[in-house]
């Protein structure tokens, strides 16, 4: 039975005097409304019941309440405030409060304790004089703590050094000063007096109620609704902030696999644990604003994960430290869309971004994802008034849930201080020649050696050089795909992906090679990193196979394993057949003894491809230089990456 029943079944033939008690009404109020007799009979126990009625309504929703301390137009700028404050009062927190503004507020306290906090923090100077206790409705997600998520706890104790504040019983009026209270029968005051209610946390928001609170989310509030109900995996359609059926279905689907009652409207305690929910993978990174003021760049990021390494312009290197091997990248350096570009086209080159992945570049900003079975890198990089400026994150493949998320963070939070990276910062003692900015260049898997075979750029190498890529280069820069690949015989032939003209052409010998005559390889001996084939002397050793195979000939050359795949010449500079790699196996044979594919077999392979080679019976021996020429102008690096 209610309060105000127990009231009613005392006080038969007043009862429109205690209703208006009972809806909040003053003791003067119903004073008027009753006999003056009667009033100063009953005065003592109305306002006993009064008075223990302000406990009951303390329990309600409107008093787990925050004293709000101050308001900022800026992410970044309520960042640094919340930050400051912590050094100095308790229970510190952040949120946003709609159209773009971020409140900071300490709590959450029950309302008397509110406001004796808000009182002491004034008197001490610790908070503005225009401090006030704010009800948790009017926040939105929190920012702070970097990963918090407290609206949804129940009220905390307040602060035990308050200095002497005065306390709620302190400063609560005496209302059982009427001498008439001793004359109120004891029975009546017994069997007015509720027994306690048990704590137990607020009611949730009636159907009604829930759209009420809906109608003061924002825009972005929506959105950010349908992003969390997406994340969980309960609505797939378009972001746009429109609580229609596909929305309202989803927070139905969200609120039973929760345990909730199915309604499809979120209650302000249910939009909290979703939010939770969608907030719980951050936990453990330490997502937090980081400025540095020498790469002119603010920005949220994983601290828990990475700490700042060094300057290496145009990057600022923050470098693992947990166990998740997560790197970030501040980029920041002066320049125009001509250095847009070339940045672009450098960042393609590095170790940091895998080849998969799309890639978009725009007029005045580019991004770049490049994922591969270890790493997945994303980079985003924009130029404004002549600065550009960006980041890239690079984190372990397998954890998108979490990746995505801080990318996000990162993406919403990048402020763009005054000033770039000096372009002398850094020191100097690492540079190599794989390395940019301190960066390692991405390296193929393996690189062999090529050579043309027709004026179309088609190209034969060795079939040891195709296996199991994902990307086929020519000379580190034209991608090819492979026409033909005879593994037995050691042969593929490529196709560029886009026309190329040679600059000179295999021409094979029509005769056979003569033992003991002089032969030269071309090839790519140390895979790449010289720019041009050399040449490497040798001597023709025989037509056949140690074990008599017909396809091969033996050479007596010392060629390193980046010649495999090269063109095998004779003193006239025709093409008698393409080096092998080393054979595999048991037996170790010597330094100089090398195979060659027969120029007959190469015929037949690229016969097969649609291919027509050029021939030639020209006795007329070639001059070193000449010959070295013409090797170079017709070999070609190719290689093969993962």
């Amino acid at each position: 039975m209610r309060l105000c029943d127990i009231l009613r079944v005392k006080t038969d033939g007043v009862q429109g005097a205690f209703l208006l008690i009972c809806a909040g009404s003053k003791l003067q109020r119903a004073h008027n409304l009753m006999p003056r007799t009667l009033f100063a009979l009953l005065a003592p126990v109305l306002t006993f019941l009064v008075v223990l009625a302000q406990p009951l309504q303390a329990q309600s929703a409107d008093d787990v309440v925050w004293v709000q301390i101050e308001a900022q137009p800026s992410l970044a700028e309520a960042t640094d405030r919340a930050r400051a404050y912590s050094t100095l009062l308790q229970d510190v927190n952040g949120f946003a409060l709609g159209s773009g503004w971020y409140g900071i507020a300490v709590g959450p306290y029950a309302r008397d304790d509110a406001e004796a906090v808000l009182r002491a923090y004034r008197r001490d100077g610790l908070v503005p004089r225009d401090s006030f206790v704010q009800l948790s409705d009017r926040f939105r997600q929190q920012f702070w703590p970097v990963g918090a998520n407290v609206l949804s706890r129940g009220v905390i104790e307040p602060p035990a050094n308050l200095g002497g504040t005065e306390t709620a019983q302190e400063t609560a009026p005496d209302t059982a000063t009427d001498d008439t209270a001793t004359e109120q029968p004891a029975n009546l005051v017994a069997e007015a007096t509720p027994p306690p209610a048990p704590e137990r946390e607020p009611a949730d928001e009636t159907p009604l109620e829930a759209q009420a609170s809906e109608r003061a989310l924002t825009s972005e509030d929506r959105k950010g609704l349908q992003t969390a109900l997406q994340w969980a995996g309960f609505y797939n359609a378009a972001i746009d902030g429109a609580f229609g059926r596909g929305t309202r279905n989803s927070m139905a689907a969200w609120q039973e696999a929760n345990g909730y009652d199915v309604t499809g409207i979120l209650t302000t305690v249910q939009r909290a644990a979703l939010a939770k929910q969608y907030n719980a993978v951050l936990d453990g990174l330490g997502l937090e604003l980081v400025r540095d003021e020498s790469a002119g760049i603010e920005i949220i990021m994983p601290t828990a994960e990475v700490t700042f390494a060094e300057y290496e312009p145009p990057f600022a290197h923050y470098n693992a430290t947990g166990d998740l091997g997560v790197r970030v990248l501040l980029i920041s350096q002066a320049g125009n869309q001509d250095t847009l570009s070339g940045l672009y086209d450098i960042m393609q080159t590095l170790e940091i971004v895998p080849l998969n992945g799309p890639r978009e570049r725009k007029s005045t900003s580019f991004e770049l994802v490049g994922e591969n079975g270890s790493v997945i890198s994303q980079t985003q990089v924009s130029l404004q008034d002549g600065q550009i400026k960006g980041f890239t994150l690079i984190w372990p493949a397998g954890d998108e849930d979490r990746r995505r998320r801080v990318i996000s963070e990162m993406s919403k939070s990048l402020v763009r201080l005054p000033g770039v990276l000096d372009a002398a910062a850094g020191a100097d003692d690492g540079q190599a020649i794989d390395l940019v900015a301190g960066l390692q260049i991405r390296k193929p898997k393996i690189s062999r050696s090529g050579f043309y075979v027709d004026a179309a750029g088609s190209v034969v190498t060795t079939s040891e050089t195709v296996q199991a890529c994902s990307r086929l280069t020519l000379d580190e820069d034209t991608e090819a795909d492979v026409i033909a690949d005879d593994t037995a015989k050691g042969i593929a032939i490529l196709k560029p992906r886009k026309t190329l003209a040679p600059l000179a052409v295999a021409r094979f010998s029509t005769g056979v090679p003569r033992l003991q005559s002089e032969v030269s390889v071309a090839g790519f001996s140390y895979e790449g990193v010289l720019s041009a084939a050399t040449l490497t002397f040798g001597t023709f050793a025989d037509l056949r196979g140690l074990a008599g195979e017909t396809h091969l000939n033996r050479l007596e050359i010392k060629a390193q394993s980046g010649d495999a795949g090269g063109p095998v010449f004779d003193a006239n500079g025709n093409v008698v057949g393409m080096l092998l790699p080393q054979p595999e196996g048991d037996k170790q044979l010597p330094g100089d003894v090398a195979f060659a594919l027969a120029g007959d077999a190469i015929t037949d392979a690229a016969a097969k491809a649609g291919i027509t080679l050029t021939t030639s019976d020209s006795g007329t021996t070639m001059a070193p230089r000449d010959l070295t020429i013409s090797a170079q102008s017709m070999t070609v690096l190719v290689s093969c990456w993962e």
